[in-house]
């Protein structure tokens, strides 16, 4: 006997699109500007080599191009799975049974409820959150796994303020008084209805380009392969030399990806349960320099693309200096009109073509 937690029939009749998306330095509102500039150039395969939300990949995925996805996050491998190396398999409705059912035989675990009381959701949501991420594990088919996570992984950050996991602040949605940020009907809409919506967004997306493509999961230099072109948007580091942190910011959603072994991932010193950290040069301004002087010499034989901030660390001129010792000719562009989330400042757009 099976318990319905909600739901009903989905639909996905649809001309593949894009999902939307609330991740923090998703490149999708320019992809386009992005593919003016490279769509003349003779390239078959593509790397995307900080993949993130996928935007990229799934652009050059949909321009016909052999595309390989890399992110050294889990979750996010998820989504390039779900996105980029998935060529035809979508969820159906008996699936969604499957993840959205309360299963009579199955004993849940309370990791969920026990160790975020309090801190992100309430406790149905943690319940309910509980018993999803366990449904989706027992998904033998790769893609619709990964299709599973996508949609969970997008629910959660709706219902988040800022969409972020960097602060213990259920108290922001739940306090009776006026707001003057977020969308408070959003953030009690149920769980169930943002993840149907997610799981129809993800299906619509999923189409076939008739190319091998592929989704990995490493650090960026240890990738292996040659490719005609690599994009590169490593994360931010501000002129403060302030890095921006994915791994801190989405602690949770590389969390439920590792559902079994979560509880001995966190950083139990910390108020909000986040991850142990994990060192990066990609955030450490002493040390990004140099990643990027190895990271343009790794693939010095690619057209390089590179998406950056014009006040950042290291600065466009030294970037551009960077690749001169690789490309014969670096082109800079700059995109004006874009601006950052949770960023005051007047920073741009820039995109450094090594050619």
């Amino acid at each position: 006997m099976q318990t319905r937690l909600f739901g009903e029939g989905l639909s996905y009749d649809h001309e593949p699109a894009f999902p939307s998306t609330r991740f923090q330095g998703s490149k999708l509102k320019i992809v386009d500007w992005i593919w003016e500039y490279v769509k003349d150039m003779e390239f078959d395969t593509a790397l995307d080599a900080f993949g993130g939300t996928g935007s990229v990949a799934y652009l050059l995925k949909q321009k016909g191009k052999t595309v390989t996805y890399n992110d050294d996050l889990k979750f996010n491998w998820h989504i390039g799975k779900a996105l980029i190396e998935n060529s035809g398999v979508r969820l159906s409705k008996d699936d969604i049974d499957l993840i959205l059912s309360e299963h009579q035989d199955m004993k849940y675990p309370l990791f969920i409820q026990d160790t975020f009381k309090g801190i992100y959701y309430t406790d149905d949501e943690n319940r309910w959150l509980d018993i999803v991420t366990s449904n989706i594990n027992l998904i033998g088919d790769e893609y619709k796994k990964a299709l599973a996570y996508f949609a969970l992984f997008q629910a959660c950050i709706i219902k988040r303020p800022f969409n972020l996991f960097h602060r213990n602040n259920l108290y922001v949605r739940t306090s009776d008084v006026k707001r003057s940020f977020g969308n408070k009907v959003t953030w009690d809409t149920p769980f169930e209805e943002h993840y149907l919506k997610f799981v129809e967004e993800a299906n619509r997306a999923v189409f076939s380009n008739c190319r091998r493509n592929k989704a990995i999961n490493c650090d960026v230099f240890d990738i292996e392969g040659s490719f005609d072109l690599v994009y590169i948007d490593t994360p931010y580091v501000s002129s403060k030399g302030v890095g921006v942190d994915y791994f801190g910011f989405y602690h949770f959603l590389e969390g439920l990806v590792n559902y079994d072994k979560w509880g001995e991932m966190i950083d139990n010193s910390s108020r909000h349960k986040r991850l142990k950290r994990k060192e990066s040069v990609w955030t450490d301004k002493n040390r990004i320099n140099a990643a990027f002087e190895k990271l343009f010499e790794k693939f010095q034989d690619s057209i390089i693309v590179v998406s950056y901030r014009s006040d950042g660390i290291p600065s466009i001129n030294e970037l551009k200096s960077m690749m001169k010792k690789h490309k014969g000719d670096v082109i800079e562009l700059e995109r004006k009109s874009y601006k950052y989330v949770l960023s005051n400042n007047n920073s741009e757009e820039v995109l450094l073509i090594g050619k």
